[in-house]
Order: C-alpha cells, then sequence, then structure tokens
C-alpha cells in the first residue's frame, strides 16, 4: 500500500486503528453528553463545567511523568488493554447512575477524576506503541494517520451524541461509550506480538533523565514551551464550545453536536494533510501555525452567528492539529529514541496537563464576561505567545534544521553519559526516533 495510507498495511496498526476510531468516537459522545448533563445539573453554570474539566484533566499533570516512566520500563500493549478495560468499567458505572436517575454532580466529578488517572498512563503508552507498532520508516505516516482517526472519531461522535442526547438523553450515550472501550481491548488482544518493533525495556528508566535530553535541546524547549501557553490558554474548546452553543446561540443538543463535528471536521482536514510529511518540521513552521491558530481562534470568539461559528471553527480546528502536530513531529523527531516514553509523557503533560488550569481561568473569564471571551482571550494570548517565540528563534539562530540537528542526526549521535546511564547494559533500540499522535482528551 502507497500514499497517505500506507501504514494500514501493517496488520497490527490496522487492528489498532479500528479499534481505536470506534473507541475515541464513544470518548467524543461521552465528552458531549458529560458537558450537556453538568450544564443541565447546574442551570448552564460556566464554573461548574470548568471544575468538572479541571478534575478530569489534573492527573495528567501529576502523574503523567510516572506514567511515561511506565510504558518505558512494561510492555506497552498490556497498560493499554488494562487502561482501556477499567475505562470501560468506569463509564459503565456512571451511566449506571445516569439511567437510574440518582446522578449527581459530584458523581460525574468523581468519574471525571478516576478516568483522569487511567488517561495518565495511558496517553504516553498508546503515543509510544505506535513506533512499536509500524517501525522507524512508517513512524511519521502513522502519527498523522493517527491524528486523521482520532478527528474522524471527532466528527462522528459529537454529531452522533446530539441525536442521541435528543432522543433517548445522556445514559445511553455513556452506556455506549462503556462498550466501545471493549473495540481497543479486542484489537490489541488480536495483535501478533512477533511483528512488533520492540526494543530493550529500560528497567531502570528515571524520569529526571528524560527531563534532562529535553532542557539539553533548545529546538525542544522552544516549541514545548509555546505549546504551553497555547494549550493552557487556547485549547479549552471542550469548555468554550457547549458553553458558546448553548449561552450565546441558545442551541439545543444536536445544533451543539454540529457546532462540535464542524471544529473536528477542520482537525480532520488538517490530519489528512500532515500524512505527507515525510521528515522533520522547521521552527518557523510551528511558530507560523501557532500564529494562524491564535488569529482563527479570536476571530471565531467574534463570529455574528451560529453559520458563520461553524464555519470559523472549522478553520480554527484545521490550524488546531495542524500546529499540533508540527510541534509533535518537530520534538519527536528530533529526540533519542530510549526516552520515547518520558518526552512524550512530557509533551502530553504539557500539552494536556495545562488543561485544568486552563479551564479553571477559562470558566471564570466566561462566567464573568461571556462565553465569547474564552475563544477571544485565549486567541490573543496565542498570538503573543507565538510572535515571542519567533522572536525567540531569530535571537538564538540555532534552529535544528539549520545547524544539522535534525531526526538522523539525533538518531545516530550518541546522547552524553549523563543522559543515558549504563549505556551498555541499554543500547539504543533500533527502530530509530520517535513521532506520535496527540493524545486523545476528553
Amino acid at each position: 500500500m502507497t500514499g497517505p495510507f500506507r501504514s494500514l498495511a501493517v496488520r497490527n496498526f490496522r487492528l489498532f486503528a479500528a479499534g481505536q476510531v470506534v473507541s475515541v468516537a464513544g470518548t467524543w459522545m461521552m465528552i458531549v453528553a458529560q458537558d450537556w448533563l453538568v450544564l443541565g445539573l447546574t442551570g448552564d453554570s460556566a464554573r461548574a463545567l470548568g471544575v468538572v474539566t479541571a478534575l478530569q484533566f489534573a492527573p495528567l499533570l501529576l502523574l503523567t511523568l510516572l506514567g511515561g516512566r511506565l510504558a518505558d520500563r512494561h510492555d506497552k500493549r498490556l497498560l493499554l488493554t488494562a487502561a482501556n478495560a477499567i475505562s470501560a468499567v468506569l463509564a459503565l458505572l456512571l451511566a449506571g447512575l445516569v439511567l437510574s436517575g440518582a446522578v449527581r454532580l459530584w458523581h460525574i466529578g468523581l468519574f471525571a477524576l478516576g478516568l483522569g488517572v487511567v488517561n495518565a498512563v495511558e496517553v504516553p503508552a498508546r503515543v509510544s506503541f505506535v513506533s512499536e507498532m509500524v517501525g522507524a520508516d512508517l513512524l511519521p505516516n502513522a502519527s498523522a494517520l493517527s491524528a486523521a482517526y482520532f478527528s474522524t472519531a471527532r466528527v462522528a461522535g459529537p454529531a452522533l451524541a446530539g441525536l442521541m442526547i435528543a432522543a433517548l438523553g445522556t445514559g445511553w450515550v455513556m452506556l455506549l461509550n462503556a462498550v466501545s472501550y471493549l473495540a481497543t481491548v479486542v484489537a490489541l488482544r488480536m495483535m501478533r506480538p512477533g511483528e512488533l518493533h520492540r526494543g530493550a525495556p529500560e528497567s531502570r528508566a528515571r524520569i529526571v533523565d528524560g527531563l534532562r535530553h529535553v532542557l539539553a535541546r533548545s529546538d525542544l524547549v522552544l516549541p514545548l514551551a509555546l505549546l504551553a501557553v497555547v494549550g493552557l490558554c487556547g485549547l479549552n474548546f471542550q469548555l468554550t464550545l457547549p458553553l458558546l452553543a448553548k449561552t450565546v446561540f441558545g442551541a439545543d443538543a444536536d445544533a451543539f453536536g454540529l457546532l462540535t463535528a464542524a471544529f473536528a471536521a477542520g482537525s480532520l482536514a488538517a490530519a489528512l494533510v500532515t500524512t505527507a510529511r515525510r521528515g522533520r518540521p522547521s521552527g518557523r513552521t510551528v511558530v507560523v501555525s501557532a500564529l494562524l491558530f491564535g488569529a482563527l481562534e479570536t476571530v471565531a470568539g467574534c463570529s455574528p452567528g451560529f453559520a458563520a461559528a461553524m464555519v470559523l471553527l472549522a478553520l480554527t480546528g484545521f490550524a488546531s492539529i495542524y500546529f499540533v502536530q508540527a510541534a509533535n513531529h518537530r520534538i519527536q523527531l528530533g529526540s533519542d529514541p530510549r526516552y520515547r516514553g518520558r518526552v512524550m509523557a512530557l509533551y502530553a503533560l504539557i500539552l494536556q496537563g495545562s488543561t485544568p488550569l486552563g479551564a479553571l481561568g477559562t470558566g471564570w473569564l466566561a462566567e464573568r464576561f461571556g462565553a465569547r471571551s474564552g475563544l477571544v482571550v485565549g486567541g490573543l494570548v496565542s498570538l503573543v505567545a507565538a510572535f515571542a517565540a519567533l522572536l525567540a528563534e531569530r535571537a538564538t539562530g540555532r534552529d535544528a534544521d539549520r545547524d544539522g540537528t535534525g531526526a538522523a542526526d539525533t538518531a545516530l549521535r550518541p546522547p552524553p553519559a549523563q543522559e543515558a546511564p549504563e549505556p551498555s547494559r541499554h543500547p539504543e533500540p533500533p527502530d530509530g526516533p520517535d513521532l506520535r499522535e496527540r493524545d486523545r482528551t476528553a
């Protein structure tokens, strides 16, 4: 198989992708149902929605680095199987409470917290597992395809959730989400372990070694810093979209699903565009895509009507995924492959772990100044951060694409002694530098 879908020729990755489309679609259905339920229980309280969102993402902020250490030390396939099974049980319990009419706001918060703990282990294991399925040559394509199927599920999930909520209520949506996790569990158990590209495990993998590796590389620090600001202030769409739909446009569940699907459709288009990428993007590509995202989010916050909001949010979705993928590829193709789990845990920590603080701040802002303010302020802050990153890149003059520290050079260059304890016992895996998708969030 050739072209943008060439990674699907690998049986293990094909199984994984199929299971993830079903599972992630169920997750996005759950997100819509959960947000709608919180707003219904609290009288459209932006603050309550912000607290629930913060509870869901707080464990990523606290535990993701530990999850990356586990991914480097243990069987990723087994970790993913356990994480998806536990998520299914949690979703089933919440669905039972909703269907019985006994659900309270604290139940939803407790479920969100539990799911966040599971995700702190699942995300770094999943994003680093992509390289084990396809190997180094297909890794960029597989990473982009992963973003594509996540975006596909993000289009289908909210649209279907809106219809189901209107027809059956939120409880049945949550029950369907519980069943959807089994698709990934079945796909993982159907894989052929002998066809995985596994390197020698790091029996003494330490979190500090991964941090030391990143801090020694300015071409990794700059995109991570930019990602931190944009993730904190600009990527709070789980909170801003339901508030925009319900409090600004007076939309029902069906219309809310369409608004979310429009954003996801733009994300899918960007993911498909990035499947053509074959090398490490420049630092300038990362910064310019962040500038575009900030501008579009600002304009989307000022959209005059529902139809205009759908179009502008689709463009914003495109820019958001293009930026996140560019940063992802920039970081991973420049990283030493021995630190895969830990580097991607740091990436996930910055991208998703900043959401609790961002959700609380955005919720307070929307409560005080209206739902539009969350988008407008987030876009403006992202713009300022991107301009600062552009100036920093010009000032340092050490962009990796100009000084020869690209992906291939990084893979061949031996790491400093302090970054790789006992190199003779833990040789570099043969499958080269890693490139991963954005994790799933909810």
